[in-house]
Order: C-alpha cells, then sequence, then structure tokens
C-alpha cells in the first residue's frame, strides 16, 4: 500500500490568508483543491510538500457568475461535477461541461476541482510509478533523474499534458487569473502552458490560480472528443477540442483546433485551421483538415496504445469534430473501425 509521506494541512478561510500561509511557508508549500493528482504524486514520491494549503473552505474559489452574453466565470475551486452539472455551462458552454463530465469518474469528479484540472501534473508510463520502481531504473529527468527515459538523448522532458479541459479552454479563448502576495495577472489559456514536462506551466510556485474566464457565446460552436482504452477513468491518448464560427453563408469565419494529450502541452493545428478558414464544411474540406492534423500530433511511446497510431488516430478525430459541428453524421468521414473509445459533445453554443 503507498502511503503519504508526513505533511502539515492548513485550511485557510479566505483568499487573503491562504496567499499568507503560502508566503510564510515559501518553497516548501503547495496548495491542493480535491486532491486527486497532488495526493497521488505525493504517494508516489514525485511530489513532497512538507506544508499542504487546502483550499476547500474558501467560498469565492466555488463561485460562480456571469452570463453568456457577458462571458461567465468559473471559480477555479468549483468540483468537475459542479461543472458539467451546471445548467447555465451545459446550455452555453456544452463543450466545457461535457470535458468535465468525461474527466475520471463520478466519485473523483466530484471531488477534483477545474482548476486542478487545468494544472494537472504531466504524465509518463516512467513517471507515474511507485518510488521503487523508478529508483530501480535509475530515476527520470522529471525527478530526482538526468535522463528522459522515452527519448535518452533529449534535453528535455517529454511528459504528456493529460488535462481534458485545457484543449476546450484554449480552443475557446478562455482566460486564467493567477492570483499570488505579489498581486494578480491574467493570462490566455494557451499561455499558462509550456512545451516542456517539467516546466509545464508558465505559472510560479506561489501563485493561485483562482479564476476562469469563459468569452462571450456569441455564435461560435465547440466540441470536444476524447480517446481512451476504456469508456470511464483512464486518461486521454488523444484529445481534440475543436471552436468554430461560422458566416451566415455556412462559410469558416474563425477555427481552432487543439490537440490535448499527444504532447507537452495543448497543440494548435495551424494548418488544420488554415484549410478550413472561407470554406464550407464539406466532408471533403473536413477530410482535408483531418489530413491536416496529422503531422502536427508527435505523440511518444510513453502512454498508453501505440504511437504511431495515436498519431494517426489525430486526423480522424479532428474530421470527426469537425463532422459534428457541420451536422454531418461522422460514419463515412473516416472508417468506422478506428473511432472507438469516442467521447464527445454537441458544441453549438
Amino acid at each position: 500500500m503507498l502511503r503519504l509521506p508526513k505533511f502539515r494541512y492548513l485550511q485557510p478561510r479566505s483568499l487573503s490568508e491562504a496567499l499568507r500561509m503560502m508566503a510564510d511557508a515559501g518553497t516548501e508549500a503547495m496548495y491542493v483543491g480535491g486532491g486527486t493528482d497532488l495526493y497521488p504524486n505525493m504517494k508516489r514520491r514525485q511530489q513532497t510538500p512538507k506544508v499542504v494549503i487546502g483550499l476547500a473552505q474558501i467560498k469565492p474559489l466555488r463561485m460562480l457568475r456571469g452570463s453568456p452574453e457577458q462571458g461567465m466565470v468559473l471559480g477555479a475551486g468549483l468540483t468537475l461535477t459542479d461543472v458539467c452539472t451546471d445548467k447555465s455551462v451545459q446550455r452555453s458552454y456544452p463543450a466545457v461541461a461535457k470535458a468535465a463530465e468525461l474527466i475520471s469518474t463520478p466519485l473523483l469528479r466530484n471531488m477534483g476541482s477545474i482548476g486542478g484540472n487545468l494544472l494537472l501534473d504531466t504524465r509518463c508510463n516512467y513517471y507515474d510509478q511507485n518510488y521503487e520502481w523508478r529508483k530501480a531504473i535509475h530515476f527520470c529527468m522529471k525527478k530526482d533523474g538526468e535522463i528522459c527515459w522515452v527519448a535518452p538523448s533529449s534535453p528535455r522532458c517529454w511528459a504528456v499534458q493529460s488535462s481534458d479541459c485545457a484543449p476546450v479552454m484554449v480552443a475557446i479563448g478562455a482566460k486564467v487569473q493567477l492570483v499570488s502576495g505579489s498581486g494578480e495577472r491574467m493570462l490566455d489559456a494557451a499561455e499558462l502552458y509550456n512545451d516542456d514536462g517539467i516546466r509545464h506551466l508558465n505559472k510560479q510556485p506561489e501563485e493561485l490560480l483562482t479564476e476562469i474566464h469563459l468569452p462571450p457565446a456569441n455564435g461560435w460552436r465547440a466540441t470536444y472528443w476524447k480517446l481512451r482504452r476504456r469508456g470511464a477513468f483512464d486518461f486521454p491518448v488523444l484529445g481534440v477540442a475543436t471552436c468554430l464560427k461560422l458566416a451566415s453563408d455556412g462559410m469558416v469565419e474563425t477555427a481552432k483546433i487543439i490537440l490535448g494529450g499527444v504532447g507537452s502541452r495543448p497543440i494548435e493545428v495551424v494548418a488544420a485551421q488554415k484549410a478550413l478558414l472561407g470554406k464550407k464544411l464539406t466532408r471533403e474540406t473536413i477530410q482535408e483538415a483531418g489530413a491536416a492534423a496529422y503531422p502536427a500530433a508527435k505523440p511518444l511511446d510513453n502512454t498508453d496504445y501505440g504511437m504511431a497510431w495515436r498519431k494517426d488516430m489525430a486526423r480522424y478525430y479532428v474530421a470527426a469534430t469537425l463532422a459534428e459541428l457541420a451536422g454531418i453524421p461522422p460514419s463515412g468521414l473516416p472508417p468506422e473501425g478506428p473511432l472507438i473509445g469516442i467521447s464527445s459533445t454537441n458544441g453549438k453554443t
């Protein structure tokens, strides 16, 4: 049985108190929301804070405010269940609701927070093992070692970003608010992530993610499809978030296609986006965009399934998200055989 290491647990009642606690504890402290990522990591000795600052009692972090017309604000402490069952989120931001609903199991969604999923630690078959296993192979670059076992000659870590909500937030142009004792700053969701398995967040340890700002629902459509071995519990080995805005004549005005689970950060598929602009969503256009997504997906052999097959699936999943937004049945676009483990949502807002 894996056991937690010893640590001191603090439970602030306000945001200012939490910031003071972090300032006092310094580098020995970490924030925790639901703990569904941090506590397993602590059991595996991947993260070993001496002080854990619990955020569950800070009410502003559990608030949802705003309107679809002006944009909505999600408190980072809202549970995934809070997000995926909220009627206003389901109605106006269904891709956000569905991404949250596809994470893990109901019990863990009742605990895990939306902010925690956006800050999810990167994952890798060599990193996500217990301490003794990792010690036996002399550890890896991400924790205690000097080599990336996925790509031994690489100077960087290739652990994978496996958040379901991150690709959706990047695709729809959401923003995040980070707060520390030095002040606060607002970032585009895309700016929160770095292309590095170790330094994967553009966030300082003392900064606290407090809010996620969703843009006004002004006619854009979004959807999210997820590939995983089982229909529940598993992390994505590929996630595709697509957001489109169509003109009155059906032409694509704007397009964002973001891949998750195949790199250390959410990957924007620029070539696929360009293949859509100024065109109608026909089967031919959709297939062209799917093919353009193939080179952008560069998975390595560090998660479930073979990396070549996961790369190939990117073209099919991008095409499937576009078909859904166009109202075209996905059968007849990619071959039906590879489309296993699909989870999708109606992205109309």
